[in-house]
Formats: structure tokens, C-alpha cells, sequence
């Protein structure tokens, strides 16, 4: 019993340990699949870049040949049947295509592979399914800074950044955005970006680490998109994080997310007092712009109560 007990307590810690992708529906390693190891989950968006395990295997299978090579790539050639060189991306769910690799997988240099990442970015993709917690929305696969800033992890290991429902409706539609530059780096739990209202500004912290790859310049041109569909249109940048795994510790995820934003609620009504407390407790919707409804609590105390910052 108290074995079984231990195996069950490793499995959860090792499910804990994962990266959650946004809408990568494989979850094999590919060393895995190519028969080199047992059964193996990848642990890191395959963001085989920067992932131990595969910086490992690579060692271990190159230590012996004066001329780099893959030791999964040589050994899959073997086990499928449509092709003897299957694309990488077709191994880890990225295309489902029979798609077969021409460029002998050094990724770094082909084209497709670039085609896919450039896509990525123009952001093909369905938009996030949303629940609510609070009255408040929050989109499924995605990860939650106490600042009320989300991150979405890409296949590849990119990341995506935004603010939450929860903060457009606590200041509404700023009037102004100041993004990151590209090439920027970023650490998470510091500033990322600045927002302002009329004379108000506050800064935003960076959910992840990370260097600044890709702006939404619409965003800055039209504020207001951010305020109206926050998780899609309304994203602001996105990020090559140093390694996904670590950015995801002390983020907020499904269920730690829901109870987090109800607790974010709670301490929002407080401050608004025993009416507004009552029209929630009856169902009621929150209020779409607190900071105009509400212009006696002041936006400093807004920002450091739920930014963590103080007006700039």
C-alpha cells in the first residue's frame, strides 16, 4: 500500500512538472517515439532546444562520433512505415500531415520548419475557450501572473503574454500602451510594460524571462482591443523564455487559477464596500470599468493592491 501510495505521489509530481501548451495535443517525447527510451511525456512544449533531457541524450549518443548527429533521428528511420525520415513536427503532433523531412532534421536550417514558427506567430489558431470564475473569464490552457498578466505556452516553447479579464475590467480601456522593444529582455515578476489613462499610468509585470521576440503593434494603435477580447486580438507580446519549465513555477493554472481570481474578487469587493458586496452575493455581473465606476478608491491603491505597483 505504501508503495503504491509512493508511485502515485511520482506520477503527480512528474504531471506537475509538465508544461501545459496551448493547443499542443501531443504530449510523447520525441526520443520516445523514436524507440530510443521508454514511454515518456515531454515535459516542455518541444522546446527541444532548451530541454535537459534531449541536451543529454544528444551527449550520450554524439560522445563517440567526431561529426554531430541525431541519435532519434537516426534510429526512427526504422520504425515507420510511410517513410523512413518522418518531419519532426509530424512526430510530435504539430502537422498531421504524413509530412517527410528533406533537410536531414538540422531544423535550424529548414524551410519549413520556419514556415510553421512564422505562422505560429501570425497566430492561425482557434481562440481560447473560456470559464468564468467571479463573473470573470479566464481562458483554459493558459497561465496566470498575480499580476494579472496571462502567458501561453506555444509548441516550440514561445510564449505568449497578455492581460487578464480581471485587470480590464478593474482600469478599462487604457488610452495608451508602451510594449517592450524587440530584442528586450525580460524577467519575470518585473516591470514588462506600462499602461495609462488619462493622467494615470502603471506598470505591468512580465509573467515569464525571457527575450522579446514579436509585438501587437494594433494594440498600441488601438488600446481599446485589449479591453475587448483580452486572451486573442488584445495579446501584447511574445517571448523566448530561457527554459518554459522554470517560468512556470509560482503561475497559476486551471483549477490554482479559478480559485486565485475568486480570492482576486473577494478582496475587490471589500474595498468596494457592503452594496456592491450584496449585488455579487445575487448573481450580479462585475462591473466592466471599476476605476471610472469607482473613482473614489483611487487608482495608486488600485495598482499596488492588484499590480503590485505604484503609479508612474
Amino acid at each position: 500500500m505504501q508503495l503504491k501510495k509512493q508511485k502515485k505521489n511520482v506520477k503527480a509530481k512528474q504531471q506537475r512538472n509538465i508544461v501545459k501548451g496551448f493547443q499542443v495535443i501531443e504530449d510523447e517525447c520525441i526520443w520516445s517515439k523514436a524507440g530510443m527510451v521508454q514511454a515518456r511525456l515531454c515535459d516542455n512544449v518541444y522546446d527541444c532546444r532548451t530541454c535537459p533531457f534531449d541536451i543529454a541524450m544528444k551527449k550520450t549518443f554524439n560522445a563517440d562520433s567526431k561529426k554531430p548527429r541525431s541519435g532519434w533521428a537516426n534510429n526512427v528511420k526504422d520504425i515507420y512505415s510511410w517513410t523512413n525520415i518522418p518531419c519532426r513536427h509530424a512526430l510530435t503532433g504539430r502537422v498531421t500531415a504524413a509530412k517527410v523531412c528533406t533537410n536531414n532534421y538540422e531544423c535550424n536550417h529548414c524551410a519549413y520548419d520556419q514556415m510553421l514558427d512564422d505562422e505560429d506567430m501570425a497566430f492561425f489558431e482557434e481562440k481560447a475557450a473560456c470559464v468564468k470564475s467571479s463573473g470573470y473569464l479566464l481562458a483554459e490552457e493558459y497561465y496566470y501572473h498575480k499580476g494579472h498578466t496571462w502567458a501561453r505556452f506555444e509548441h516550440g516553447g514561445r510564449i505568449k503574454v497578455g492581460f487578464d479579464d480581471f485587470m480590464v475590467k478593474l482600469f478599462g480601456s487604457p488610452s495608451n500602451i508602451t510594449l517592450p522593444n524587440l530584442g528586450a529582455k525580460l524577467k519575470k515578476n518585473q516591470v514588462g510594460l506600462t499602461f495609462s489613462r488619462s493622467e494615470n499610468e502603471a506598470a505591468a509585470s512580465s509573467p515569464v524571462t525571457g527575450t522579446v521576440l514579436a509585438i501587437n503593434n494594433r494594440v498600441q494603435e488601438h488600446p481599446e482591443i485589449v479591453h475587448e477580447d483580452p486572451y486573442n486580438e488584445g495579446w501584447l507580446f511574445i517571448v523566448e523564455p530561457r527554459m518554459p519549465k522554470l517560468n512556470t513555477r509560482g503561475l497559476f493554472y486551471g483549477k490554482d487559477s479559478l480559485e486565485w481570481t475568486d480570492r482576486e474578487s473577494q478582496k475587490l469587493l471589500r474595498m468596494l464596500g457592503p452594496e456592491y458586496q450584496n449585488l455579487a452575493a445575487a448573481g450580479g455581473d462585475p462591473v466592466d470599468d471599476i476605476y471610472a465606476s469607482f473613482p473614489e478608491i483611487g487608482w495608486d491603491r488600485l495598482a499596488k493592491t492588484f499590480l503590485g505597483s505604484a503609479n508612474k
